[in-house]
C-alpha cells in the first residue's frame, strides 16, 4: 500500500477539518457571519487566486495534470527498529544518494485517469525527484540520521489529481536498512502552490472544501465539505450556500453557514455536506481551490 506522508500541508488540512467540526456545537447559537468575515473571505479568495497564478507561471503555464496532496509517499511501513528516525528524517528531507541516482534525462510519460483519458507529461530525473523531496521538508530534525538511497526505479503509481485518481510516472527509491521504498511523483513542471505559513493566532476564516463536482459545459459547481449533520430547520442544524470567485486559471469556493438558532450545547459531530455555486463560465480545465488554504481539490466532471 502507498501511504502519503503527513507534511505541513496535510497537518494544516487536519487542523482545518478539526476546527470546522469543533465549532459546529457552540457556534450554532451564533450569527451567520459578520460583514468583516465576508470581506475577509473575499480577500482570502483573491490571495488564493494570486498564489495559484504565480504557481502556474512558475511551472511554465497551465498544466493538464494538477497533483492534489502530498507528492512524496512510501510503499510499506517502517520497521520498529528504524521507524521513528526514518519517518522524521523523511519529513525533514534528510535523504542522501549514491551513484545509482543520476540526473539522466527521461522520455515523456503518460498520465491516465480512471475514465480512460490520458495526457502526455514530461518526466523529471531521479536526482530531480530527490531534490524535490528535500525541498518539501517540513522542518529540521537535528537528531535524525539521514536516509540513504541505494537504487532508483521509474515506475507507474497512483496519484490524486484535480480531475480525480490517476496512474502516473513515479520514482521509487530503495533505502538502506529498510524494506520501505520511498516514492515521488515524477511529473515535470508540476504546478505546486506555496501555501502561507499557518498562524493559529490569526487563522484564516471559512470552511475548507474537500472535493467538487460539475458537468462538462455546465455552470454549476457543487462543493463537498464537513458540516453539521442536520439541516438548518432542525436544532443544531445548518444550511449552506456557496459562492464562486473565479479567474481564468482557477475557481475558489466560499461556503457560507446558515445555522439554526439553538440554545444550549450541540454535539461536535460532523457530516459530509454540499453546496452549489453558480459559475460565470463552465469550469473547463480550471482548478478548484479551497478558500482556507488555497490547495487544489479533486474534481469530478460528468457528461
Amino acid at each position: 500500500m502507498v501511504h502519503a506522508l503527513r507534511g505541513p500541508a496535510a497537518r494544516r488540512a487536519r487542523l482545518v477539518s478539526i476546527a470546522a467540526v469543533a465549532i459546529l456545537g457552540p457556534a450554532l447559537a451564533g450569527c451567520v457571519g459578520s460583514v468583516d468575515d465576508a470581506e475577509r473571505l473575499q480577500g482570502q479568495a483573491q490571495a488564493v487566486l494570486a498564489r495559484w497564478a504565480a504557481a502556474v507561471a512558475a511551472a511554465g503555464g497551465p498544466s493538464a495534470v494538477v497533483v492534489v496532496g502530498e507528492q512524496t509517499g512510501q510503499v510499506g511501513d517502517w520497521e520498529l527498529a528504524v521507524g521513528d528516525n526514518n519517518k522524521r528524517a523523511l519529513m525533514a528531507g534528510l535523504v542522501e544518494t549514491d551513484s545509482s541516482v543520476t540526473g539522466a534525462a527521461q522520455p515523456d510519460g503518460e498520465v491516465q485517469w480512471q475514465d480512460g483519458t490520458t495526457a502526455t507529461v514530461g518526466v523529471i530525473s531521479a536526482q530531480e525527484a530527490v531534490t524535490s523531496i528535500k525541498a518539501g521538508a517540513s522542518g529540521p530534525c537535528g537528531d535524525c540520521q539521514p536516509l540513504r538511497i541505494t537504487a532508483a526505479r521509474l515506475t507507474t503509481g497512483p496519484i490524486q489529481t484535480s480531475r480525480g485518481p490517476a496512474a502516473a510516472p513515479v520514482w521509487e527509491f530503495t533505502m538502506q536498512g529498510t524494506a520501505v521504498r520511498v516514492t515521488r511523483v515524477a511529473l515535470a513542471n508540476a504546478v505546486s502552490v506555496v501555501l502561507p505559513a499557518w498562524n493559529a493566532n490569526d487563522a484564516p476564516v471559512g470552511l475548507a472544501i474537500d472535493s467538487a463536482g460539475a458537468t462538462v459545459g455546465g455552470r454549476e459547481l457543487t462543493a463537498s465539505f464537513i458540516g453539521a449533520p442536520l439541516p438548518g430547520d432542525q436544532p443544531c442544524g445548518e444550511d449552506y450556500t456557496a459562492q464562486a470567485v473565479e479567474s481564468d486559471l482557477a475557481v475558489v469556493v466560499i461556503v457560507t453557514r446558515h445555522p439554526h438558532l439553538t440554545f444550549g450545547a450541540c454535539t461536535a459531530v460532523g457530516a459530509t455536506r454540499s453546496a452549489t455555486a453558480e459559475l460565470a463560465a463552465p469550469l473547463g480545465g480550471r482548478a478548484v481551490l479551497d478558500v482556507v488554504q488555497g490547495r487544489p481539490v479533486p474534481v469530478t466532471l460528468t457528461p
